[in-house]
């Protein structure tokens, strides 16, 4: 067992599992807010629903370890994507403790580019083969 493999696969099952308890969210509780949002941004309403491909497809792909680098590259994106639309105001703040408030959504970022980019080992539906693998 190779311990690069081993990394791989904690990585992205792990990245990709709280990414998809995010998604299952807006699932259960809808996207209406985020429509808003992308509205109020002047995009067409149909951009909110690229939620679920960020937020539901990719991470399940992660988790699977099936083209997990695109799925790891569009998390990421999406993530950058909230970052921008909701969270802009925050990029400077801190919590009363002193930790960045946009800790969590950093880390899904870093986590979804470093999937996209190591992709998904040999413990995997995909295998270490392709380029998307």
């Amino acid at each position: 067992m190779s311990r690069d493999d081993l990394g791989k696969l904690i990585l992205r099952v792990g990245v990709g599992l709280l990414l998809l308890l995010h998604g299952i969210a807006k699932i259960r509780y809808g996207i209406g807010n985020i429509e808003k949002m992308v509205v109020a941004n002047n995009l067409p309403s149909i951009v909110a629903w690229g939620v679920y491909l960020g937020e539901v497809v990719a991470p399940a792909l992660m988790i699977l370890g099936y083209y997990a680098r695109a799925a790891g590259l569009v998390a990421a994106l999406s993530m950058v994507i909230a970052l921008l639309l909701a969270h802009s105001g925050q990029f400077g703040s801190f919590t009363a403790q002193g930790i960045w408030s946009l800790e969590l959504q950093g880390l899904f970022l870093v986590g979804c580019l470093a999937v996209g980019l190591i992709g998904a080992g040999k413990y995997s539906v995909g295998g270490g083969s392709g380029p998307w693998n």
